[in-house]
């Protein structure tokens, strides 16, 4: 059996009795509609001041944060700036360094066409057997003459074959080092885009200004780039013109005889600049034409055979492409079908559920009596 004559604890009435007094008192004051308007919670006032100033604060120093970091992104524009006109600055030097080195008037092949001392080192017509300007046209030296042409032809040989390996090699460098420039301006690309996406999160007008900023910056490369390759053009179609204008009025297609005459005698002729020619040339000339037109009509043949071979590979990779694009159609049915039978069964299981709960967990509508023991203490 329980006991029920335990001794009364007083203070722990006491206690009981004040918070019942309290409540009460409590109650007075929030369900008085006149004393609850008129009354002002000062402690409420306050907590509102404080959190004003820590809002003022937090968009104070959240403001000081994005100027810190458009100053710094518009420093580290200004190094890049300066990066990319330095490097430009460091190609034209090279670029006229080469030309300086590599490029001068006096290596050029025609230069003994316009060589303002050609006539102080002029010489006579024929010095040697192995006179370099003996050729087909200057009837000093004719096939079989030459007892140095098998030595001659495979010097000339390995060294166009030096010649073409050294293309190669310098055009493989050129690649290696644009693809290392390439990727290495695709890196900080990705860096730059990384960041760009961090300041969009954290502020989108940030991000308009940056791109708006990149946008018109790329936008002056491009109008600089186009002006330079007009430029570029423009003096090239002027140094094309210029070049026409100096073989069409020159000796060499006007064909003055007066050019032609020797200081030597009247019997001896230039012969870079004699326009009569033996029966026995024309004839080679005729020869070396026919072989041209023949290995012309190979290299016609050859192309023809590699558009055919082309033509033929497109069309095996277009049937591959059509086979794959049906494969992919295929599978994108069979996954619409799939997706459209298991939202079926959800949408089974959904109507389901829904109907277990009206029909077994809310059975039991609330009464008038279950809201009334609501707002009935103050807590």
């Amino acid at each position: 059996m329980y006991k029920l004559d335990l001794p009364v604890d007083y203070k722990e009435a006491a206690a009981i009795e004040r918070r019942r007094n309290m409540e009460e008192q409590r109650k007075s004051r929030i369900f008085n509609a006149k004393a609850r308007t008129i009354g002002v919670d000062m402690q409420a006032l306050e907590q509102q001041i404080k959190d004003k100033k820590q809002q003022e604060d937090y968009e104070r120093r959240r403001a000081d944060a994005f100027a810190a970091d458009s100053i710094r992104n518009d420093k580290i524009s200004q190094l890049l700036e300066k990066r990319q006109e330095a490097d430009v600055f460091e190609l034209n030097r090279a670029l006229n360094e080469f030309r300086t080195l590599h490029q001068q008037a006096d290596s050029r092949r025609e230069f003994d066409l316009y060589d303002p001392d050609y006539l102080k080192k002029d010489k006579p017509a024929r010095v040697s057997d192995d006179d370099p300007r003996c050729g087909i046209s200057s009837i000093q030296k004719f096939d079989g003459e030459d007892l140095n042409s098998k030595a001659r032809n495979k010097y000339q040989q390995e060294q166009l074959r030096e010649w073409s390996l050294e293309q190669q090699r310098e055009r493989e460098q050129a690649r290696i080092n644009q693809a290392q420039a390439d990727r290495l301006y695709e890196l900080k690309m990705r860096e730059l885009d990384a960041r760009a996406m961090e300041l969009q999160q954290a502020e989108e007008d940030c991000r308009r200004n940056i791109n708006m900023a990149t946008t018109d910056y790329n936008n002056a490369l491009a109008r600089e780039r186009n002006e330079k390759e007009r430029l570029q053009k423009q003096q090239e179609l002027d140094d094309n013109m210029t070049e026409i204008a100096n073989h069409v009025f020159g000796d060499a297609l006007t064909e003055n005889p007066a050019v032609a005459q020797s200081a030597f005698g009247p019997h001896r002729v230039i012969t870079d600049r004699w326009k009569g020619m033996s029966p026995q040339q024309l004839e080679d000339i005729r020869k070396q034409q026919e072989k041209q037109r023949l290995e012309k009509e190979r290299l016609a043949q050859e192309q023809k055979l590699r558009d055919l071979e082309f033509d033929r590979q497109r069309v095996a990779n277009a049937r591959a492409a059509t086979l794959l694009e049906r494969e992919a159609e295929r599978k994108r049915e069979e996954l619409n079908r799939r997706m459209a039978d298991e939202n079926r069964r959800l949408a089974q299981e959904q109507t389901s559920h829904k109907e277990f709960l009206d029909k077994e967990v809310y059975t039991n509508p609330p009464t008038a009596s279950y809201f009334m023991q609501f707002n009935t203490s103050t807590r």
